[in-house]
């Protein structure tokens, strides 16, 4: 660590609060000059616009690790802060010393030898892919030219500072000048039990490092484009109003937020959101206290949101749209309704129509961006809903008007707005309405809002100390002081709820020094997309207070001293479990250390979940253990949510790296990596053995076949298993307990609609029609035909004949592909490839688009007397190439990236070195002639479904396929004639930039045919790619709500919990919204057995424990034990017993044999050594009714 001293200038009347940057210390990964000037107002557009601007340098201290080239791509520059001169200070054994000149380990920002990455704004799209379709270019921008100070290093504020410090804002300072804790090890995953161990120098003074600075160096790891850095303990001593002048010094007008995230002086806080509001800056305050917590919000009287839920805007295309006064607008249903409110704003393109009533101005069924019809794409027109598929444009006259516009398309604009807040004197006083986060404790806000003003005044009566644990004396003090504030008409404490005010009190002072992992995650992440907010300007903020509890996880009375057994001054017996025992106690604390669990994934959710489970204990007692999986490896989009890994990490499996990392947390964590995907293929590994010795499952998945598919696991074995997933800024949690709640799979969602065929070939009206046409065509061409050439050189022509004598629909089309590929059109030089790529843009673009023309004309009218090109399908246009070409929307090349993109992947496809260099490609092409279109007569085009599927059936039954086949076949060279040939095939992938920019042109070249809005290949990289956005502040929040239910599986300390007690969760960051529900009871079957009813569920099944007997004995023992007489057994399709079989067979051979033989001799497949059970259905007959009993399957034990 080391000082860095750094000018600050404020340009406004407030110069007394200029922060003394004298020590502060730095820890950066890399180069990171910071500079504020009045460039950071326009960077940050309408948020900014209320903020002081002055000068402000934070430069930081770096080492000199290169960054890797790859580093450097897909960077977008936007404006940098400028410069300003600064000095710098040294730190030798605490002592500093004032420097006039730069020291030999600091890098002038200036000095073009620096090396490292200089934070000048620039947004790194490999790094930040997967969380920019959650914020956008913009405000990833304006966070990368923000400042965040945060108060506070326990739990919390690391997850704050680490969810912030991944997500990209420019610079953390850390403030926390105090010793950790025990208490401290529950929720900071930095910390160790080394570090609680306070030591004296040679001096008689603490040698002990604070908690900020204890973190720093990890911290600092997680983003080399954030400088991260802490106040020292000689600037501000403590958080105390005992240095409250100091503490105000570090709020400037540089700082777009300041965070607390620990308990403090009520008079120091508001005094810190005073001055927040005086520099312009945001302020957090949040806190975390066993299982209740907090957080409280104001970001000033005039904070302007952009985008108040970052959802996509409305967009629908036009049926119609009236010429009348004001004009009435109808959307095409089959796409969905508008969801336009009165009072949107809406723009509109590519209109078709509206043809002038003097005949001047006739559109002429093209379409036209101008005043001329009407509606100028360029002007926002005001909405007045009127039906969901209506609405009218009271602004707009257009009854000058003719003809009705047929087509277009609508697009919403989104209008930033204003907020207001409280302060925190003002909210703390009187609250406006507080944000609810479960229904079921509709009264819960009122009360938490109380007990927290209670707290700061108990701690400002006992010398800022906060209850003890179960301590019953401080308990009743803390009720005193709740019960006195209580004032007003409006009383929070009644008649009706005091005993159970009470209670929680209890509850809340014996737990209010715990600091607990999943608590600090779920808030860490609330307030960490917070902050992001106060930077970004984009969603809505939390306005005033926000309560959060998880009560259902503790007794309902307080657990005896001996169980809790915490001396706040024994510091030699306080664990990385202190906290977590003093809330639940040591018996439960035993419990989760010995449970052994299989955590489904390593990515965001995974990693989250392992740093919460490190902290925990989860798999560090002697009988415990993690068993994680993940067959995938990491990535450079990982690196921005999924925090265990590092740049040095890319390449390696993730399953490992997030088990070395938890290792390093937590040292008595047991844990096993595999690298091997759950499903059928992989159950001689993940079988019957393997399940029956765990306690739950933990989903980390990114799809439903794999959850559903463990889901199934655990209904078998009855295994809890926790669920959740996340989209953006949205998420949601699932908790699986056997028994008392259904099952992940008892309720699905709707299958996905495809598109059809015919709309993909030929009549494409949006973008995602385009690009998945785009897509199956690199598939088609890159991959299937390279595949299908090196299927028929590796093997001899009659065996590849046989092998496509299956295919009758198909070989000719295989075959015309392998010619063409291996032959006619077999590139020898990139000029070739050059060639290809051109005639294939004039094939694509151009030729096919003029004969659908040629059988659909323009003006073509079907038997009903309608106009063929209207509604969605929509009269294309043929492409005249043109390589200097520019799309209006998107703004890109399309002509030439599509030659540049299809020349390259072709010659990669053949091993052919390619290039790139414009001047080439131009000189190429203006030698290559392309011949003129020729109409054919007699081409069948599916004009709808029913023809394409009639076309599919009916291909190739006018000719003789097999002669065909056999003349195509004849015509190949033979395989031994390219002996050591082969093609390369080329898979999509999403994230290499070739593959996108050869998609993304040819889905906007189809646009462009059909007068579809273009897309960058930003967007396009979403659309083709099927991005999941993902962000990591939600993926902390979800991990935390997991883990809370994780100690009610475990075992809530004497306490029955019933299916009411559990809850998942359904959350959005963005707007915000969260709220907790009971999870659903499983659906019942009713049977009779015996006389007696049995209600069974997805959970049931017929146990049999008696090892390997034979099919007459279990006959037996269902007579015996369930009145109930077999009819018919079977397992799989392979059916063991049926009343109708041969009975001398069955009475001689089968019922003597063991069961688990039967099964092997009939499907002549040995079962596996680790297979313990084997599934079987049933039909059976109650013996006295003689009617049939639905029951469940049996799990026959034969092992």
């Amino acid at each position: 660590l080391c000082h860095n001293s750094n000018s600050n200038s404020n340009n406004n009347n407030n110069n007394n609060n200029n922060t003394d940057y004298n020590d502060i210390y730095i820890y950066n990964s890399n180069n990171n000059t910071n500079n504020s000037s009045s460039k950071k107002k326009k960077l940050m557009g309408c948020i900014e616009s209320k903020r002081n601007t002055n000068t402000n340098t934070n430069n930081t201290t770096t080492n000199t690790n290169n960054i890797e080239e790859e580093n450097q791509e897909d960077i977008i520059d936007i404006p940098t802060r400028s410069p300003t001169t600064t000095t710098t200070t040294t730190t030798t054994n605490n002592t500093t010393t004032n420097t006039t000149t730069t020291t030999e380990t600091m890098t002038d920002a200036t000095d073009e030898k620096m090396t490292g990455v200089v934070a000048t704004g620039e947004v790194d799209e490999k790094l930040y892919s997967r969380q920019l379709y959650v914020m956008g270019h913009e405000a990833q921008r304006r966070m990368m030219a923000s400042s965040a100070l945060l108060f506070g290093v326990s739990g919390l504020g690391a997850e704050v500072a680490k969810n912030c410090i991944l997500a990209g804002i420019s610079t953390m300072t850390l403030c926390d000048p105090a010793i950790p804790t025990a208490f401290d090890l529950g929720g900071n995953f930095y910390l160790k039990e080394s570090d609680i161990n306070v030591n004296d120098d040679d001096n008689g003074t603490s040698a002990s490092a604070s908690r900020a600075e204890l973190s720093l160096p990890q911290l600092a790891e997680l983003n080399q484009y954030v400088s991260v850095s802490t106040v020292s303990k000689e600037t501000v001593p403590s958080l105390t109003p005992d240095h409250q002048t100091a503490i105000l010094n570090q709020i400037t007008a540089s700082i777009a937020v300041v965070i607390i995230t620990i308990p403090l002086d009520a008079s120091l806080i508001q005094a810190m959101n005073d001055k927040c509001r005086s520099v312009g800056a945001c302020f957090i305050y949040s806190l975390t206290t066993g299982v209740f917590s907090q957080v409280f919000c104001d970001f000033g009287t005039e904070f302007i949101v952009s985008d108040t839920d970052g959802e996509q805007p409305h967009a629908s295309q036009v049926e119609m749209i009236t010429c009348d006064s004001p004009a009435a607008v109808k959307v095409l249903e089959d796409h969905g309704r508008h969801g336009l409110e009165t009072g949107d704003y809406v723009t509109f393109s590519k209109i078709k129509g509206l043809e002038k009533k003097d005949g001047g101005d006739d559109n002429g069924g093209d379409s036209k961006d101008s005043n001329d019809i009407g509606l100028d794409p360029s002007i926002e027109y005001e909405v007045k809903a009127t039906g969901p598929y209506t609405f009218e444009l009271p602004s707009v006259d257009l009854s000058a008007f003719a003809i009705p516009a047929t087509q277009g398309y609508i697009t919403q604009v989104k209008k930033p707005k204003i907020l207001s807040f409280q302060s925190y004197a003002e909210a703390l006083a009187s609250p406006k309405e507080l944000m609810m986060s479960d229904f079921a404790k509709f009264d819960r806000p009122p009360v938490l809002h109380l007990l927290y003003k209670g707290l700061h005044q108990y701690m400002q009566s006992h010398d800022g100390n906060l209850p003890s644990v179960g301590s019953g004396e401080d308990a009743a003090a803390l009720l005193e002081i709740v019960k006195s504030l209580d004032t007003g008409t409006d009383k929070v404490i009644t008649e009706d709820n005091a005993t159970k005010v009470s209670a929680l009190v209890a509850q809340f002072a014996s737990g209010s020094q715990a600091i607990l992992s999943p608590m600090c995650a779920a808030m860490g992440g609330i307030v960490g997309q917070e902050v992001l907010k106060a930077c970004s300007g984009k969603f809505t903020p939390i306005q005033g207070f926000f309560y959060f509890d998880a009560v259902e996880t503790l007794p309902d009375e307080l657990l005896p001293m001996d169980e809790l057994n915490i001396t706040a001054s024994d510091n030699d017996n306080m664990t990385r479990y202190t906290s977590q025992i003093s809330v639940f106690g040591k018996t439960l604390q035993t419990k989760i250390m010995n449970q052994n669990k299989f955590l489904v994934g390593a990515g965001a959710i995974g990693c989250e979940m392992l740093k919460n489970w490190a902290l925990m204990g989860v798999g560090c007692g002697p009988e415990g253990k993690i068993h994680i999986t993940d067959m995938d490896r990491i990535e450079k989009s990982n690196l921005s949510r999924q925090f265990l890994f590092r740049t040095k990490h890319i390449n390696h499996f993730k399953s490992t790296c997030a088990a070395e990392a938890a290792k390093e947390m937590n040292d008595d964590i047991k844990i096993i990596a595999y690298q091997e995907k759950v499903g059928g293929e992989t159950e001689h590994i993940f079988g019957d053995d393997f399940y029956d010795k765990l306690n739950g499952v933990c989903t980390a998945l990114d799809n439903v076949e794999a959850r559903l598919y463990v889901d199934q696991k655990c209904l078998f074995y009855r295994l809890p298993m926790l669920e959740s997933g996340t989209l953006g800024t949205k998420g949601n949690t699932q908790v699986v307990v056997p028994h008392l709640t259904e099952n992940y799979g008892a309720t699905r969602d709707p299958p996905e609609k495809s598109i059809p065929v015919c709309t993909l070939k030929n009549f494409p009206n949006q973008i995602q029609h385009t690009l998945q046409w785009a897509r199956d065509y690199f598939e088609g061409v890159f991959r299937q035909n390279a595949e299908d050439v090196n299927s028929y050189l590796g093997t001899s022509s009659e065996n590849f004949a046989q092998s496509l004598a299956g295919q009758q629909n198909t070989k000719i089309d295989t075959l015309t592909s392998i010619q063409n590929t291996l032959v006619e059109d077999r590139p020898r030089s990139f000029e070739d490839c050059v060639q290809w790529a051109r005639m294939l843009f004039e094939d694509l673009f151009s030729n096919q688009i003029l004969q659908l023309l040629h059988n659909f004309p323009e003006d073509q009218v079907t038997s009903s007397g309608t106009k063929f090109w209207s509604g969605s399908k929509r009269c294309p246009k043929a492409l005249c190439f043109d390589i200097g070409s520019k799309c209006e929307d998107a703004e890109m090349r399309n002509h030439f990236d599509f030659i540049v993109a299809a020349a390259n992947l072709r010659a990669s496809m053949y091993g052919i070195k390619g290039r790139t260099d414009e001047e080439y490609f131009v000189n190429v092409l203006k030698d290559i002639i392309v011949p003129d279109f020729a109409a054919r007569d007699g081409v069948k085009i599916a004009a709808n479904e029913a023809e394409a599927a009639k076309e599919s059936s009916d291909s190739h039954m006018e000719e003789d396929v097999d002669v065909e086949a056999t003349r195509i076949l004849e015509s190949l060279p033979k395989p031994s004639e390219l002996a050591g040939f082969k093609l390369n095939p080329i898979e999509f992938d999403k994230d290499i930039d070739d593959h996108m920019l050869f998609v993304t042109a040819c889905s906007n070249l189809r646009a462009l045919n059909y007068q579809i809005p273009t897309e960058d290949t930003h967007r396009s990289r979403a659309i083709a790619g099927k991005i999941i956005p993902a962000i990591a502040t939600t993926t902390a929040l979800v991990t935390g709500l997991v883990c809370l239910e994780l100690y009610k599986i475990v075992g809530t300390p004497r306490k029955e919990l019933a299916v009411e007690d559990y809850k998942n969760g359904f959350i959005n960051l963005a707007i915000p919204f969260m709220t907790l529900s009971e999870p659903t009871a499983p659906a019942k079957t009713k049977a009779v057995i015996k006389g007696k009813e049995w209600n069974w569920t997805a959970w049931d099944s017929l146990d049999i424990s008696k090892g390997d007997i034979t099919l007459a004995e279990l006959m037996d023992h269902f007579e015996k034990e369930y009145n109930l007489e077999i009819q018919m057994l079977s397992q799989g399709v392979s059916i063991l017993y049926s009343f109708f079989a041969n009975k001398k067979k069955v009475e001689e051979e089968r019922k003597k044999m063991p069961t688990s033989k039967i099964i092997e001799s009939i499907t002549k497949t040995e079962f596996p050594p680790n297979q313990l059970f084997i599934i079987l259905e049933l039909i059976a007959n109650d013996l006295d009714t003689d009617e049939e009993v639905e029951i469940p399957y049996v799990k026959f034990r034969f092992r």
